[in-house]
């Protein structure tokens, strides 16, 4: 093969990379779209129905979505994992996350919640030392802190009388970063489909057994709307979610996720009038800021 054939070669190969980046950058940021649509949506439910009946609600639509979109009966493969106990945690930690953010939904602004979530980054870096060996150093230890400080900036008295409920949003936040850990270690032996259906069934099978307990009926057409609204609108957040991870590296796709803040803000000026603090908005930026340094650590560390 001659020099210029290689060349070309090499030249139509980094064009297909960067292409299928651009597709994940896409991807990424469609996706943020839709789980501000999520919290949304849950959180205008929050005065209407139990936290677990909006949860089961989201995870059933949910569930017929994925199921409809894998279409099993065609590919009965789809459903079966090469590493099914790992599955079944990822979507335990992210039925944990999810129940502890619509429960902080009730109490927080959207903004609020948003910028605790955006811990998720920070969590990874504490927790990817023990479940994956790989210990941050002193410069990351600092950016941890530094967030944290940040969601107390956000949250704390300077921004209103401070609420606990914002220990349970933490507590999502903690479930999210290990669903993260275990989403990027799927990512390499299983289908997104299988991902995906595991995902609301898992959900749905946990959730059942608890309704006869905390039922309450829908009272219009327009909760149950939103009911199903929910589901289409996880599903289609995760599914390109996953698709993005397939395309390009999570430090490339990472600082996209902090558009979601926007729509946060957007969503809660429109559907609640909620106008975020300057404290709010103070905290979010130290927390975004330290989430795109540790970015920034990642590729400056591959480089070398």
């Amino acid at each position: 093969m001659t020099g210029e054939a290689v060349a070309g070669r090499g030249g139509r190969i980094r064009a297909a990379a960067g292409g299928r980046r651009l597709q994940a950058i896409a991807l990424m940021c469609a996706a943020t779209v839709f789980f501000a649509a999520l919290d949304t949506s849950a959180k205008s439910l929050s005065g209407i129905l139990p936290a677990v009946e909006i949860v089961w609600a989201r995870y059933v639509a949910a569930a017929v979505f994925g199921v409809l979109a894998v279409r099993p009966l065609r590919n009965p493969g789809v459903l079966r994992s090469n590493r099914p106990m790992l599955q079944i945690v990822r979507s335990l930690l992210l039925l944990a996350s999810t129940t502890c953010n619509f429960l902080a939904l009730r109490r927080l602004q959207l903004a609020e919640t948003s910028t605790i979530n955006f811990l998720t980054p920070l969590f990874v870096v504490a927790l990817a030392g023990p479940l994956l060996g790989e210990w941050p150093d002193g410069g990351r230890l600092v950016a941890v802190a530094i967030g944290f400080l940040g969601v107390v900036v956000a949250t704390g008295p300077g921004a209103g009388a401070f609420q606990p409920v914002v220990f349970v949003a933490i507590a999502g936040v903690g479930c999210n970063a290990g669903y993260a850990i275990a989403t990027r270690m799927l990512a390499r032996s299983d289908a997104a489909g299988t991902t995906l259906a595991w995902t609301s069934l898992a959900g749905v099978a946990v959730l059942t057994p608890l309704l006869p307990f905390v039922w309450a009926d829908p009272p219009d057409l327009e909760t149950q709307a939103i009911m199903v609204a929910m589901g289409v609108f996880a599903s289609l957040g995760h599914w390109l979610l996953i698709l993005a991870h397939e395309r390009a590296p999570a430090s490339v796709l990472s600082p996209f996720g902090y558009t979601q803040l926007l729509w946060m803000i957007v969503a809660g000026l429109l559907a609640f009038g909620d106008r975020p603090s300057g404290a709010v908005l103070l905290g979010a930026g130290i927390v975004v800021g330290c989430g795109l340094y540790l970015i920034w650590r990642e590729r400056a560390a591959r480089a070398r």
